[in-house]
């Protein structure tokens, strides 16, 4: 993949000079004559080395310089400057150019530069990516819980992990499968390489397929540089595709291609691009219903869903609420206002009891929200939102969760079920006093664990 050199110059013949010279040495270049068009196009696109004159009308190469380093530190710059302009050059050094060339130059001269700033450029992104993938190695990705569902979600996941296969994680809103998706990553052969995700249902259908495949320069209006796609960014590691239920026919036959080929090509291009990554894709969405709809191919799903990696709801997991909540609490304590809060046994219990429609999420805005409203260190039941505090309200937010067409018999039985999973709950686990919770004796709680096989730990 070639490097992306940004020329700035004011003066024209410098720079065909300079694109021919650095084209020869196999380098993609981008020569500008307007400054102020250069800095918007480096918010745009992927550069890895600029060269600017230093004297030019509007904005100056000094300008230039400082809006780099600013923004970009990691991309270094070669400044240009007449014979007679040493003196600012060498105050752009100091300012954090990489180097000056004095016009005219040789061509020798400035390839040899060029090639050292490239090489620094490089490693400036190595340590970036490195320090990103330390973070995302010891942050928050870490999956939380000690419930015998998550227990078996991180099973799989150790399992599926080492190897090549695409992954599917289902589940609802607010489960965290991009979680999932980073454990697979973080504990695979291809940890020390990128994670790229794309949200499938944040960009219309146009903007979508070159976020993901990349385009040519000119392939379109707008396109003033080649750009490369998340497939190529994630060459070698992992890229997770979330909600590919939303992706429109045309995309999901371009993907099925590249799944089976390895291959494509950018939007407006002809060179096929080969890459190595390993997909993940998430979706809340029942793909299979949508297949049996004529929304989703079918082919793709069953290319998509080698493993099946399905996430619980948080109300499916009660036991995992009060160490999420313990969880946030650090994770959210660096504020010295909030370091010493903690919330009260009562208020916890209301918390391991609501139904969690936003799951994960929602809980930890909801914790988020206790420790800076709180005006005590102790975080009690009227610090909590109305929804979760009210009894009537928690009620609706179950029935809220069911769908409109149901079989009753056999939704009251589930009902049944997760009030006996959370009178279990609120009473530690001790049969008798989940028994007088439910106001039934404990040989009738016995029949009812054994009848729904609910695990009592």
């Amino acid at each position: 993949m070639n490097n992306q050199i940004l020329v700035i110059d004011d003066e024209k013949n410098y720079l065909l000079i300079l694109e021919t010279i650095l084209g020869e040495e196999d380098y993609s270049v981008t020569a500008l004559s307007d400054p102020e068009m250069a800095l918007n196009y480096l918010d745009e696109s992927e550069v890895d080395v600029v060269i600017t004159d230093m004297k030019m009308p509007g904005v100056s190469g000094q300008e230039v310089l400082e809006h780099v380093r600013k923004n970009y530190p990691h991309i270094p710059v070669l400044i240009m400057t007449a014979y007679g302009s040493i003196d600012g050059a060498v105050e752009a050094m100091k300012c954090g150019a990489f180097d000056y060339i004095s016009k005219p130059f040789s061509n020798d001269e400035l390839v040899l530069s060029v090639k050292k700033a490239v090489m620094l450029s490089r490693s400036e992104q190595e340590i970036i990516r490195l320090r990103q993938t330390l973070a995302e190695q010891h942050g928050p990705h870490k999956l939380v819980g000690r419930s015998k569902p998550i227990r078996e979600v991180l099973q799989l996941v150790s399992k599926v992990a080492p190897s090549k296969s695409t992954v599917m994680v289902t589940g609802e809103s607010g489960t965290g499968k991009e979680l999932i998706a980073k454990a697979i990553h973080y504990s695979s052969p291809r940890k020390n390489a990128p994670f790229i995700s794309v949200n499938c249902m944040s960009l219309n259908p146009g903007v979508l397929e070159s976020e993901i495949f990349g385009h040519e320069k000119g392939s379109f209006t707008g396109a003033s540089a080649m750009k490369k796609g998340r497939f190529e960014l994630a060459h070698g590691g992992t890229l997770f595709l979330d909600e590919i239920g939303e992706l429109s026919s045309d995309l999901q036959v371009k993907l099925l291609r590249v799944l089976q080929e390895r291959s494509f090509e950018r939007v407006g291009g002809s060179k096929t691009i080969t890459v190595d990554i390993r997909l993940v894709v998430a979706t809340n969405k029942n793909l299979k219903e949508a297949v049996e709809q004529g929304n989703f191919r079918e082919d793709l799903y069953y290319r998509l869903n080698v493993v099946n990696v399905d996430i619980p709801p948080l109300r499916e997991r009660r036991e995992d609420i009060p160490v999420l909540v313990a969880h946030f609490m650090q994770k959210l304590s660096g504020d010295e206002n909030r370091s010493n809060k903690k919330f009260a046994p009562d208020a916890l219990e209301y918390l391991t009891a609501y139904e969690w429609p936003g799951n994960v999420r929602q809980l930890e805005n909801v914790v988020e929200r206790c420790m800076v409203l709180a005006a005590k260190d102790v975080i009690g039941v009227e610090d909590l939102p109305s929804e979760i505090k009210d009894e009537e309200a928690q009620f609706k937010s179950a029935v809220d969760l069911l769908p409109i067409k149901l079989e009753l018999a056999g939704t009251l039985e589930k009902i049944e079920a997760a009030l006996i999973r959370r009178a279990l709950v609120k009473s530690g686990f001790v049969q008798v006093k989940a028994a007088e919770f439910l106001s039934i004796s404990k040989s009738l709680l016995q029949y009812k664990l054994k009848k729904y096989n609910i695990q009592t730990r």
